[in-house]
């Protein structure tokens, strides 16, 4: 009578392998002693594992989602700790020592209210993001903000010795962020960000948790994480997405992006209307030209390489990917965004590497050789953000 439960349980048992999470305990103690450092705060940076260390200088993190993780571990007075380790099915034990960190004077810089307030606004707007869920987000600590703006080469500066915490109240998370740093880069538009956070849900009750749900099940699908987790297991098709390759070249005939914008802040300063209408129409010209889309749909195995390392993916390809979702739509326009004219306008990506691949992990985040995003990707701020270990409904 018991054959028929055994042969359920093998046939179940791979789903049962799968769903298994890993485990990572251990102990933070100073560098060079066996001092104990309690409540430092342990986390696996973007996601929503974290702790504090006990009074013994121990810790443990449950129920971790198996990938490739970035580990923190942070105490005011000690260096940060970071090491990236990948997490299996089996447990993993670490003996962590921190470093006192030295005493270091920040360079003074002199600016009046006013100037942080501007910098400020501007930071927020492209840390947070100005969607509508970026409505519901709140800095509570913004003034731990170290705020600085070149106007030389136009590039507004942000890091800060502590944890920001904003609450996302579209999404239902507490984000605790270390800022090492936030560059807006204004002459070439590109923004950069280097740091580690760590999610928490935020209380609520039971209709706000449904209204936060169907928020983060919206910021999944069609996200760079989406694309990714569904490029290695060979679901794209389904879920939405579609790859083309796509060939374009720089417009001659657009001046390089450093002289557009010193132009037009010198003519706009000299009230030379007819020059700065002039350079303000070189600047509304789209940066490339000649753009060809290759209508041939490419499959996992034209971009896909799978890595030695367990858990690990590389993209590789040539010319620009442009992915496509075909289940939500964009109606904004982006000149420098190329559409064929007989295509939807589906929610639209073009992909550059910068290196001969890119790595990701089975998360479906970027852990080596980041690219640049153009299109919907590139919107993404904090107040659409998500951490890695987040799992959507099954559909």
């Amino acid at each position: 009578m018991r054959f028929p439960w055994l042969i359920i349980f093998i046939l179940l048992f791979p789903f049962v392998a799968l769903a298994q999470t890993g485990v990572i305990t251990g102990t933070v103690t100073q560098e060079g002693t066996s001092k104990p450092l309690p409540r430092a705060s342990v986390f696996l940076s973007n996601s929503s594992v974290g702790t504090a260390t006990a009074e013994n200088g121990t810790f443990a993190l449950r129920d971790i989602r198996p990938g490739q993780y970035t580990l923190v571990v942070t105490i005011l007075g000690y260096e940060n700790y970071t090491k990236t380790i990948l997490v299996g099915r089996e447990p993993i034990k670490m003996n962590i020592e921190l470093a006192a960190k030295p005493l270091m004077l920040r360079e003074v810089v002199i600016s009046s209210a006013a100037d942080w307030k501007k910098n400020y606004a501007a930071f927020k707007k492209d840390f947070i993001g100005i969607d509508e869920n970026a409505k519901y987000c709140v800095i509570n600590n913004p003034h731990i903000l170290n705020l600085t703006y070149n106007p030389t080469r136009q590039i507004l500066h942000a890091d800060a010795d502590e944890f920001l915490i904003i609450e996302n109240k579209a999404l239902g998370y507490k984000v605790k962020f270390l800022l090492n740093d936030f560059n807006i880069d204004k002459i070439s538009g590109i923004i950069s960000r280097q740091g580690q956070q760590v999610f928490e849900e935020l209380p609520g009750t039971e209709a706000q948790k449904k209204k936060w749900h169907l928020k983060r099940e919206e910021a999944y699908y069609g996200s760079a994480m989406h694309f990714y987790r569904s490029l290695y297991t060979d679901k794209l098709v389904g879920e939405g997405f579609m790859m083309y390759t796509l060939k374009r070249a720089p417009n001659p005939e657009r001046p390089p992006e450093d002289m557009i914008k010193r132009k037009i802040k010198m003519f706009y300063d000299e009230r030379r209307n007819d020059s700065l209408k002039y350079w303000t129409g070189l600047a509304n010209l789209s940066r490339y030209a000649k753009e060809k889309l290759n209508r041939e749909p490419l499959q996992q195995s034209d971009v896909l390489i799978r890595t030695q390392q367990q858990g690990i993916y590389a993209i590789h390809f040539s010319d620009y990917l442009y992915v496509v979702y075909t289940k939500k739509r964009d109606e904004v326009y982006n000149k420098d965004l190329y559409r064929p004219l007989d295509m939807p306008n589906y929610e639209t990506t073009i992909v550059t590497l910068f290196s001969p691949y890119t790595l990701f992990d089975m998360n479906g985040i970027i852990v080596d050789n980041a690219p640049l995003y153009e299109g919907s990707w590139a919107k993404a701020r904090l107040s659409d953000l998500l951490p890695v270990d987040y799992v959507p409904d099954v559909k």
